[in-house]
């Protein structure tokens, strides 16, 4: 794994949001000074754009080159929920699909050196977008159109899903086609959607991150189709998977082919979350390279698996080089290892399978796992035209197993020694 490039604020000038006439609880006045204050910062080469103590309420944040959002400590950014706020729709994306969609609260579009720090919190208020948490038919024909139009290959501009019938929610934090980015110190709380997204980004560390979401769709951090990454002693209190790595759905990732690869992820702890470590379904570019090592899940924490790997007979992609080391949990609703190959969800029956890809998988490497009670340590269910390959498990250790050690189908050399 190369270097990371971290970018350095430390010699650059402050820009307090108050000398741009930020007021607590105007929204209008606070969003027009954090944009003008990043639009200084900008242009001077490089700022850090102080949020200070208080209670700040927010719309839409856009960054630019070699700005760092600094937020004080007791300084919260509290963002508003009215989807109008986040237009005009923005380059993004819907569970691995290109479209126009309402801007992330926090959005990077081709930025190069880019940080959000402090010990302040970013929250998202949550009125609106629970109401959105349903599918109702508008948003499930919404979901529909988008990927029939994904895989025509309709220019990604003329995919506009921004509207309140298809309730695509926001991100929270996307960085999307950006490099070197550091996000350190921070609590986020609630979030519309997948609350962090690297997306086709490189160079970013995540690092002493407090994330707590629990809506529909709230992941802690998603990278996807990005590439030399640290996820470091951060705590994920989820409403779905702690870290789930991504690489895009079918044929738009087939277009773009970047893999999701060099990830580490150290001494985190998970409160909540379904997985600590999710990889997929949406895999098409490729997932390579990943690394857990010491990472702790809270006794009694409501989690399916350690480690999931999920795809299906449209993803193509590939999985290889997984490595999870050193880690601690108490009872597991499922198990440590999971591996599916035919995960299709509410998709099998209402959209068709415009080619079949199977997903190679193979080399994952589990070492010094200790679970207190557990539905299996591992269940592989592979494909039998492309088995799982090179499994292997070592110093695996569980209180108790409720139904069988292994259950694995489909399986080209796997290995467990103590």
């Amino acid at each position: 794994m190369p270097d990371i490039v971290i970018p350095d604020f430390s010699t650059c000038p402050e820009f307090n949001i108050r000398d741009f006439g930020a007021v607590p609880g105007d929204k209008n006045k606070t969003s027009s000074a954090i944009k003008k204050a990043i639009e200084k910062a900008n242009k001077t080469g490089c700022g850090t754009v102080i949020i200070p103590k208080g209670e700040w309420l927010t719309g839409k944040i856009h960054f630019k080159d070699n700005v760092n959002l600094h937020l004080d400590k007791n300084a919260t950014l509290v963002f508003s929920d009215k989807p109008e706020d986040y237009l005009p729709a923005v380059h993004t994306t819907w569970e691995g699909m290109e479209c126009y969609n309402y801007s992330p609260l926090i959005y990077a579009y081709k930025c190069k050196n880019i940080a959000i720090t402090g010990e302040g919190e970013i929250k998202a208020k949550m009125d609106t977008w629970k109401k959105w948490f349903s599918r109702p038919p508008t948003h499930m024909n919404s979901l529909k159109r988008l990927y029939h139009l994904a895989a025509k290959g309709v220019p990604v501009v003329k995919r506009q899903m921004a509207n309140d019938t298809s309730r695509m929610r926001p991100h929270f934090v996307q960085f999307n086609r950006s490099e070197n980015i550091l996000l350190e110190g921070i609590t986020i709380t609630n979030s519309p959607f997948w609350t962090i997204h690297p997306y086709l980004s490189k160079n970013i560390v995540i690092r002493n991150v407090k994330v707590t979401a629990h809506g529909h769709n709230n992941d802690g951090v998603d990278p996807e189709m990005s590439r030399n990454v640290l996820i470091e002693n951060c705590i994920f209190d989820q409403g779905d998977d702690a870290i789930s790595v991504k690489a895009g759905r079918n044929q738009d990732a087939w277009r773009l082919s970047t893999p999701s690869k060099n990830i580490v992820i150290k001494n985190c702890f998970v409160k909540n979350g379904h997985q600590l470590l999710a990889i997929g379904s949406e895999l098409s570019g490729g997932i390579e390279n990943i690394l857990v090592d010491s990472c702790e899940v809270k006794d009694n924490a409501f989690l399916f698996h350690l480690i999931f790997v999920k795809t299906n007979e449209r993803r193509g992609g590939y999985v290889k080089n997984i490595y999870a080391r050193n880690i601690k949990s108490g009872k597991i609703k499922k198990g440590i290892l999971g591996i599916e190959t035919d995960v299709l969800y509410q998709w099998r029956n209402i959209v068709p399978t415009y080619e079949r890809r199977l997903t190679p998988i193979k080399d994952i490497y589990l070492e010094n796992i200790k679970s207190k009670n557990v539905e299996f340590v591992s269940r592989i269910i592979g494909m039998k035209e492309l088995p799982v390959e090179n499994v292997f498990l070592k110093n695996i250790s569980v209180d108790s197993i409720r139904n069988k050690r292994h259950i694995n189908e489909n399986v080209v050399n796997f290995v467990e020694k103590e």
